[in-house]
């Protein structure tokens, strides 16, 4: 849109999440391949990450708009629902990496977590990509007939300032 504009803020890998006792969690990596047989787990329509999901996944598109789609596809109204929908072991999902709780990375006991005020499903596996990383581009977005540049370079600096591990900062 010619009356926007952008800034670029950093690109975000995906990672795989699947219930601990899967299979695939026994994996040290997964590719999205291996995830094609699997009941995957989207946000609804009208969330931009499901269309991103459906990018790496393409073949779930196909299952998500048909009755026979049930069977392969769910869909959860957040994140965090997602997130426990996995754990209940319904199926599996792409989720960005700053979705994922840093001491799941870690492999930190679940105690540890839980008493540095976590709460996080403690039944999910968190598998990154191995060979080609799916990622999507995180960017600022404001009208160009916006006057007050200083608050968007405000917001942008904060965003800078943040902590954002995973994830490769644009300039």
């Amino acid at each position: 849109d010619t009356g926007l504009a952008i800034a670029p803020l950093y690109d975000e890998p995906f990672m795989a999440a699947v219930p601990s006792t899967h299979p695939l969690a026994a994996l040290p990596s997964v590719t999205a391949q291996a995830l094609k047989d699997e009941t995957m787990l989207l946000l609804g329509n009208g969330h931009c990450f499901r269309d991103h999901v459906l990018e790496v996944c393409p073949e779930f598109a196909r299952f998500s708009s048909t009755a026979e789609g049930i069977r392969k596809s769910f869909e959860g109204s957040s994140l965090e629902t997602i997130k426990h929908m996995v754990a209940a072991g319904m199926g599996i999902t792409l989720l960005p990496r700053l979705s994922v709780p840093q001491g799941a990375l870690n492999d930190e006991p679940l105690g540890r977590r839980q008493a540095a005020g976590e709460q996080e499903p403690t039944f999910i596996k968190y598998l990154p990509f191995e060979g080609h990383v799916p990622s999507r581009r995180v960017v600022l977005a404001w009208r160009r007939s916006f006057t007050r540049y200083e608050a968007i370079a405000a917001l942008r600096n904060a965003i800078y300032a943040s902590d954002l591990p995973g994830v490769q900062r644009l300039t």
